[in-house]
């Protein structure tokens, strides 16, 4: 049995959430629109993405308080909740990622975000919205009582230097996956994931695994070891298919 790696369950947690707790602070003359004073914290549900190192992307208005918030001071913290199904919320692991919000201009993560949020392409290029990468700073992992770590945010990335060949065939592994493979996907998401019904779809592929959806449920694979290309990616998801059949015909 391999030793419990924080930075590595931190990471996982983070690669399976589809949103977060999102606390920036009120700048100042912000309290022309608040009965508060500038500089109390301020918190807001964002939908939540990442890219092939582990660093959250956000899509967000500018007409959005946090938005303003992050206008005058980029510093954020990031907070996801992986509790949901216990009988006492508190057993169960929680992350809050610190780090600063930068914006960027990337088709690549914009294309991420849209794939795992489609509700987000009514609006993703409206004049206003701008897409950020938030950079860790450090991260605070609760994995339960008494399982407390502080990660410095370096250690909770990936290192992509190996993948780098993935991150620019990703779209063509989904379209082909989607495409040319959904019955493997399918019975994937059925007979290695526990999950019910088709039409499940794959939203992204990244070093440590893959992610899935089926209308408003998501779904997320750690592979057993990185891939770091297509061949590997594709090989990887051919394995799995193989033995989610396997696993359909002993059901059978």
């Amino acid at each position: 049995m391999s030793a419990f790696a924080p930075a590595l369950e931190a990471r996982r947690l983070l690669r399976a959430a589809d949103r977060a707790a999102l606390a920036s602070t009120l700048p100042p003359g912000e309290p022309a629109r608040s009965p508060l004073a500038s500089g109390w914290p301020f918190a807001s549900l964002v939908l939540l993405t990442v890219d092939h190192a582990g660093c959250p992307l956000l899509l967000l208005s500018d007409l959005a308080l946090h938005s303003r918030n992050i206008g005058a001071d980029r510093r954020v913290a990031l907070l996801v909740d992986g509790t949901g199904g216990r009988a006492d919320p508190l057993t169960g692991p929680r992350l809050a990622v610190l780090g600063e919000t930068i914006p960027i201009d990337d088709a690549a993560a914009k294309a991420r975000i849209l794939k795992r949020h489609p509700s987000a392409a009514l609006y993703a290029d409206f004049a206003d919205f701008r897409l950020y990468r938030v950079q860790p700073v450090a991260a605070h992992f609760v994995a339960g009582f008494g399982k407390i770590h502080w990660i410095a945010g370096g250690d909770i990335l990936f290192d992509t230097a190996r993948s780098r060949g993935l991150v620019a065939a990703e779209a063509d592994i989904v379209a082909h996956a989607n495409d040319e493979r959904r019955d493997g996907v399918n019975r994937i998401a059925r007979h290695l994931m526990g999950r019910k019904g088709r039409g499940w779809q794959l939203t992204g592929i990244d070093p440590e695994g893959f992610d899935l959806r089926r209308k408003g449920d998501l779904a997320r694979f750690d592979f057993r070891s990185p891939v770091g290309d297509k061949i590997e990616a594709q090989a990887e998801l051919g394995r799995l298919a193989r033995a989610a059949g396997r696993a359909a015909r002993q059901k059978a």
